[in-house]
């Protein structure tokens, strides 16, 4: 970084000579407070001291800034450095008896303070000016100047603390030199310096080479601005627009037919011979398939544009209208491409060739309108040329409505009130990383030129992203479409993706470049649309940055959401300040300085309007109604499974239902008119079960059936055990569970209960292994009509249920109707009596066996004899499982490896792992059923 030099020019024309400059103007500041004077001190060079304000009030400065800085044959100078004198309102110095410099300020202007200043090559060689600052290259100050090694881009932005930054300027302005610094009292002073013309001397990129004798004169201009720095330059470079435009006309931004183009993120220019457009081959196009890959990769293709032109133009007489008239077919096979991409979102664009002037003669816009017509195109790519002309545009409007022109090169200040989109060109290979076109402009549409067949382009892809703008893959050179193209292709529908969805963001007029962050190399610019905030983030540290990189305030009701990593972002919370979270991966150092280098993240600040959570493998999801919820089976992409739902207020969905079995990563999105409002990342984990059956409400019972218990209702808790949790169990704590009235089995389904079930029914299960295995001939053994009825499956005891008019109970309803609302260990008490129930006896016995086994409602049989199923069925995402209560007569005991038999007192719990109806249909396993009550009518017989 330039230091400014501590000596000045022992020469003092004025000993003690102060000059109060007045300078009085309107300016567009953002506040009531203007400048009314500069204090320009002459007595050692040039330099400012003061700022003398509306009010009267005077901003001493602490630090005295030269007027200006400039180099000479790559030296550096200030203002500061050499004896001036002053003379009708002109200041002058003489630069080592070799350069007169004049600064004339003349006082009064519209848009702040403006002067020029003139250098004069007065000696006998041949000099090279530039860097030419105001207020000099200070290291406290912000400024750009062009620095380092020779390029197209060398343009670099200084700010203190952090190393210069590379930006790109209008390609009028590249020598512009700019300067911001805190004057005092929260006010800021910036200046602008631009080249206007010369005489004699050579115009260079970012010098002027002068002769003796030649002249280049540069305006200067200056205003106010409070806020941070980004505020000086948004004044400069938005408002002011360089000072090349007193006044934008927006009449193209404001036509509706044009506004697509700013929701245009990818183009695709393809010459006419391109493998993939047209096989010479085969005789065949291959656009249907090219256009069928890039919906793949990028749910659409935004713009397609086909040149048949250079570099085959000027074999024969044909011009360039001819061109595209040979292709196969024709302009109607052309046209009959467009009208089949247009459903696709895809628009077409044509090329206009304005050197094409020795073919055959023909009006260059009357014959690009007359394509344009035949063909229904959408847009012209405008070779060689930076702008557009209302001939142009309105050759177009005669015949279509809504055709963009997309120029070559990026229309200057001047001329972007006559084009809306343009590119950042493919002759700039490393892009910098900052486009200061993006703030003069924030609707004007850019588009990265990444030349394919060149290299590889992943820098200049994230280097547009992270400026907010599009990409057009130019497929024109051949070669370059190899796996590095393949990951380039990935990456460029990665920041597609979040492009299209924040559009309304990447518009912001007030975006504010290069917010503060605690990295060097790690940029971080913000966008806005109403309460939604944006955050890009590049990274150009090779070992990758994974922290909090920057802060913001603190807002109530807001959430942080990282939109590329699709990972929720908790702050750092500091007073009244937030620090957010960064990561974005590194790369090999070898990668460094080349286009494989650069990383992303994008932060996301949403108001909450989501509110989703994970129950089981349901997502219960409330949102405030309007717009659409689309639940993604991961990271959201053009290539990621979704189901997408209108946004009702509060709704259940099964994970399970849309996405089948799945665990991982759950994001849902809001969005409105395609721009997304909000968004949740949910986990969903396996292990875990979740209650996956549902209870079925039967006809509700007005009295009691023979054979059933009235359970009344009640909230009651209760806990429960296990012998084994290497597969996890369900809740074993349940507080305050709510169960209605019901009526249950007073005992377990017996043997000639079923076999009525199936005489009357018909059933038959599809799978019978096992099916009943106890019977004999299709019936039960002689003397077992009491006993209960086993070797069924879960879904057999449906099926006798719904038969029945009843259901099987929930593990809340048997437990309830065992142990009542006392926590009793067995149902008729605390201590266990082996001659209260089948206790282990090693065969089932009748249901009616054990009297004195009854719970507190009447209920019988309730451990001991077998084993007892619920309804409820769950799912941990690997395996299903029942919940069965009990116990049963069998009882293994040479491990502990097994089930524990025997009766089981009323807080153990025990699972069924399922696999098939046959292999789950078990001796020892039998069921009972509830009724639900019509608890308004029901009466209860005295």
């Amino acid at each position: 970084m330039h230091k400014v030099p501590a000596y000045y020019n022992k020469a003092i024309l004025y000993k003690y000579v102060f000059l109060l400059v007045l300078l009085l103007f309107s300016g567009q500041n953002a506040f009531s407070q203007k400048i009314s004077s500069l204090g320009i001190d002459a007595r050692q060079g040039l330099r400012v001291t003061s700022v003398t304000l509306s009010d009267s009030s005077i901003l001493y400065l602490s630090n005295p800034r030269p007027l200006f800085s400039f180099n000479i044959k790559g030296k550096y100078f200030t203002s500061a450095d050499f004896a001036a004198s002053h003379k009708e309102g002109v200041f002058s110095q003489n630069v080592n008896n070799s350069v007169s410099v004049k600064a004339n300020f003349p006082g009064v202007a519209s848009n702040g303070f403006s002067g020029e200043i003139i250098f004069e090559n007065t000696g006998s060689d041949t000099v090279t000016l530039s860097n030419i600052v105001p207020f000099g290259e200070d290291m406290s100050s912000v400024y750009i100047t062009g620095y380092g090694p020779s390029d197209l881009a060398r343009a670099r932005l200084f700010r203190p603390g952090f190393e210069p930054l590379r930006v790109i300027l209008p390609d009028n302005a590249w020598e512009l030199g700019y300067s911001s610094f805190e004057a005092g009292n929260s006010i800021s002073l910036c200046a602008l310096t631009r080249r206007r013309n010369t005489e004699g001397a050579e115009k260079k990129r970012y010098e002027t080479t002068m002769p003796p004798g030649s002249k280049v004169r540069y305006s200067f201009n200056a205003d106010i601005f409070r806020g941070g720095w980004q505020e000086g330059l948004r004044l400069m470079f938005r408002d002011r627009y360089l000072y090349d435009l007193e006044k934008f006309d927006n009449t193209l931004y404001e036509r509706q037919d044009l506004a697509w183009i700013r929701e245009s993120y990818i183009i695709i220019l393809s010459m006419a011979w391109d493998r993939e457009f047209y096989n010479r081959k085969t005789g065949k196009y291959t656009y249907a398939d090219l256009l069928k890959k890039g919906m793949e990769y990028f749910g659409n293709i935004d713009v397609f544009g086909i040149w048949p032109t250079w570099p085959r133009l000027g074999l024969d007489r044909r011009n360039q209208w001819d061109m595209y008239k040979d292709l196969p077919g024709g302009l109607t096979q052309i046209g009959n491409f467009v009208k089949m991409t247009h459903p696709y979102g895809t628009k077409f664009f044509i090329a206009y060739n304005p050197w094409d002037k020795s073919t055959r003669s023909e009006d260059h816009l009357r014959g690009m309108a007359s394509v344009i017509k035949e063909i229904e195109a959408d847009g012209v790519v405008l070779d060689i040329m930076g702008n557009s002309s209302r001939e142009i545009q309105a050759a177009a409007d005669s015949v279509r409505k809504g055709v963009i022109m997309y120029s070559e090169g990026m229309a200057v200040v001047k001329d972007m009130p006559g084009i809306i989109s343009g590119r950042v060109h493919n002759a700039i290979y490393y892009s910098p990383e900052l486009n200061l076109n993006k703030l003069i402009k924030p609707d004007f549409s850019i588009f990265r030129v990444c030349d394919v067949g060149e290299d590889v382009n992943h820098r200049e892809i994230a280097i547009a992203f992270f400026n907010g703008y599009g990409t057009e893959l130019n497929m024109f050179r051949p070669g370059g479409r190899d796996e590095n193209y393949i990951k380039d292709l990935e990456f460029l529908a990665s920041t597609t993706f979040i492009l299209r969805q924040n559009n309304n963001a990447f518009l912001d007029q007030n975006w504010t470049p290069l917010i503060e962050t605690s990295a060097d190399k790690v940029y971080v610019n913000r966008w806005r649309s109403g309460e939604k905030s944006i955050y890009t983030v590049l990274n150009m540290r090779s070992e990758g940055i994974s922290g909090e990189v920057f802060k913001i305030p603190a807002v109530k009701g807001k959430h942080y959401v990282s939109l590329w990593n699709h990972e929720n972002i908790t702050p750092g919370f500091s007073s009244s300040t937030a620090s957010i979270y960064v990561e974005a991966t590194g790369w090999p150092a070898s990668a460094t300085g080349t286009r494989k280098e650069g990383s992303v993240d994008c932060i996301a600040e949403f108001p909450v309007l989501l509110r989703s959570q994970i129950s089981g493998d349901s997502l219960i999801i409330k949102s405030p109604g309007a717009g659409r919820v689309i639940i993604w089976k991961g990271d959201p992409s053009y290539k990621t499974s979704s189901r997408e739902f209108r946004a009702p207020a509060d709704t259940a969905v099964s994970v399970t239902d849309i996405f089948g079995y799945y665990e991982g990563k759950i994001v849902i999105q809001l969005l409105e008119n395609k721009r997304l409002k909000d968004e949740n990342i949910l986990t969903l984990k396996g292990g875990k079960p979740w209650l996956v059956s549902r209870s079925s409400e039967t006809v509700r019972a007005v009295g009691i059936p023979s054979g059933m218990v009235l359970v009344p209702g009640a909230v009651f808790s209760y806990g429960v055990t296990t012998r084994e949790d290497f597969i996890p169990y369900p809740a074993l704590k349940r507080d305050s569970v709510r169960v209605d009235s019901f009526l249950i089995d007073k005992y377990p389904v017996t043997n000639a209960q079923y076999y009525e079930f199936i005489i009357s029914s018909g059933y038959m299960p599809s799978d019978t292994s096992r099916y009943l295995r106890h019977w004999e001939s299709g019936t039960f053994r002689q003397g077992q009509d009491r006993y209960p009825v086993v070797n069924l499956s879960y879904e057999d005891m449906q099926a006798y249920a719904r038969w029945a008019g009843k259901r099987l109970p929930t593990e809340d309803e048997w437990q309830l109707a065992a142990q009542g609302t006392d926590g009793r260990k067995w149902p008729w008490g605390n201590e266990f009596h082996a001659t209260n129930c089948n206790n282990a006896f090693g065969r089932p016995t009748p249901v009616d066996a054990f009297p004195k086994s009854q719970s507190p409602y009447g209920v019988i049989d309730l451990v001991g004899n077998v084993w007892q199923t619920t309804n409820d069925m769950y799912f941990n995402g690997t395996s299903y499982f029942t919940v069965i209560r009990g116990g049963s007569y069998f009882n293994p005991e040479s491990s502990t490896w097994y089930i524990q038999g025997g009766p089981q007192p009323l807080d153990r719990t025990q699972i069924m792992l399922l696999v098939s109806p046959g292999f789950d249909r078990s001796e020892t396993v039998g069921f009972r059923c509830v009724k639900d009550i019509d608890s308004r009518n029901f009466r209860v017989k005295r």
